[in-house]
């Protein structure tokens, strides 16, 4: 008997037959062709992975994404001063990223510590596209009206292009799916495909004054990764979080946290931090700003937290409200600027690496 399987029996196709399995083959190739030219995240190398690089900015924010398709994102840019401090630590960031210009500058809100660092990075970076939720609503606080007109002068100069974000708008940058959560005061007002769900920490929740500031109007996304849901609201403030997940959970869960506000107590309420229910949250704290212990508190209880990772160790949270210190960047004492790194795939593994230990921890796929 001969030792491979025998061939099977095939019918020999009439002349129409055959042409319809052509025409049925030429469909679908066209087909996946266009569905690949409409959305360019389909035609990423799934072995490739999204690199997020979590800049230390001493208590802002300044993110940076750098998708598969060698895009670039960044959200906020620092403070402004200090001689450039920020803008060069982000440039430090994108020379070890490998990349040459940023292709989008997203700005949550014109606070200080989120769009200060605009001019000062624009000068040394070239940048293509700025993204934010439009206008300036605080007119009567001197520094952010400073900071606005520095950003508008940035705008007016006709060297960039801007976006204007809307909640439910899917934002136009390849190798990851961007959608908009909040903008400009606006939230989305559906539920996202497969959240909707009872939140049972609603019941009996604390409500929340409306916020006035630029914080309740900050521009949040949800980055979709394959598997992985990664979450940046940024300074989103209480009484916002409730209208997302109260009754109804919108967002659903969520992999990675970029925790709101820097982990202050104006954000990451009780009933929003357990509804999502993240598996790993990053704080942009700096030493002096953010980490107040009671939002500490509610993170490292949120269900199903493997670790919250830190920027920096919060010296009002002291030694009691503080994680261990390989999951901090830039422990008590001198500050060196150490960054913290995320490396994920698209099955939804993913890694976090210290760069002050040279230490990574792996997570694999939920």
């Amino acid at each position: 008997m001969s030792p491979f399987p025998s061939r099977p029996r095939f019918r020999r196709l009439s002349h129409r037959s055959f042409a319809y399995v052509l025409l049925g083959c030429t469909c679908f190739g066209t087909w996946k062709n266009a569905e690949t030219k409409a959305h360019p995240s389909l035609a990423v190398d799934p072995k490739k992975p999204l690199q997020i690089y979590f800049i230390d900015v001493e208590g802002g924010q300044a993110t940076l994404f750098i998708t598969p398709s060698r895009e670039s994102l960044l959200i906020d840019t620092g403070w402004p001063g200090n001689n450039g401090r920020d803008a060069d630590r982000i440039g430090a960031a994108t020379k070890e990223a490998g990349i040459t210009k940023i292709d989008f500058v997203l700005i949550t809100h014109f606070h200080n510590d989120h769009v200060g660092g605009a001019p000062q990075l624009a000068a040394r970076i070239p940048v293509r596209t700025f993204i934010d939720h439009g206008d300036n609503r605080e007119s009567t606080d001197a520094p952010t009206v400073g900071v606005w007109h520095a950003y508008q002068d940035l705008l007016k100069s006709g060297k960039y292009k801007r976006i204007v974000a809307k909640p439910g708008m899917d934002l136009p940058i390849h190798g990851i799916h961007a959608t908009v959560i909040s903008s400009d005061g606006d939230l989305i007002s559906s539920a996202l495909p497969g959240a909707g769900q009872d939140n049972p920490s609603c019941q009996n929740a604390e409500q929340y004054p409306t916020d006035q500031t630029e914080n309740f109007r900050s521009l949040g996304t949800l980055i979709t990764f394959g598997k992985l849901r990664i979450l940046d609201l940024g300074d989103l403030t209480q009484d916002q979080e409730m209208k997302l997940m109260c009754p109804k959970n919108k967002l659903g869960n969520i992999d990675i946290y970029i925790v709101s506000h820097h982990g202050w107590y104006q954000s990451g309420s009780p009933a929003f931090v357990n509804g999502i229910a993240p598996r790993v949250a990053i704080m942009d704290n700096g030493a002096k700003k953010g980490g107040t212990p009671s939002a500490w508190d509610v993170l490292v209880k949120a269900p199903g937290l493997e670790n919250l990772w830190q920027l920096h160790y919060s010296e009002e949270g002291g030694p009691k409200h503080n994680v261990a210190e390989e999951f901090i960047a830039n422990p008590d004492g001198p500050d060196a600027a150490n960054y913290l790194k995320l490396t994920a795939w698209e099955d939804g593994s993913f890694e976090v690496l210290n760069s002050r230990t040279h230490k990574s921890k792996k997570y694999p796929p939920r």
